[in-house]
């Protein structure tokens, strides 16, 4: 995954606990002064979040990376949490985890 391709944004927090999460509340440059938290996510053309970063006092305390299915559904979830510990999920091409 090239994140120079990609578009990012700035948003308050996400919704619900479904992968791949789907971040609220759009931040403009100007209201991530004054806030300590936020998540920063990636997109690619299609609008598809690609890595997702919770960044608190500007590093990062969460991280997903998430692959797609070529029919938009999503097949791999890379998370990395505080610790640094990575969970890898896999999901077949309807959504259902996989072993």
């Amino acid at each position: 995954m090239n994140l120079e391709q990609c578009e990012s944004r700035y948003f308050v927090s996400y919704s619900g606990v479904k992968l791949p999460l789907k971040l609220v509340n759009e931040l403009q440059d100007s209201d991530r002064e004054n806030r300590n938290t936020f998540f920063r996510g990636y997109f690619d053309a299609e609008q598809r979040l690609l890595r997702c970063e919770k960044l608190v006092y500007g590093e990062i305390e969460l991280l997903h990376d998430y692959q797609y299915h070529d029919n938009g559904v999503l097949s791999q979830a890379d998370i990395t949490d505080a610790d640094g510990e990575l969970t890898s999920l896999r999901f077949d091409a309807e959504g259902k985890p996989l072993g």
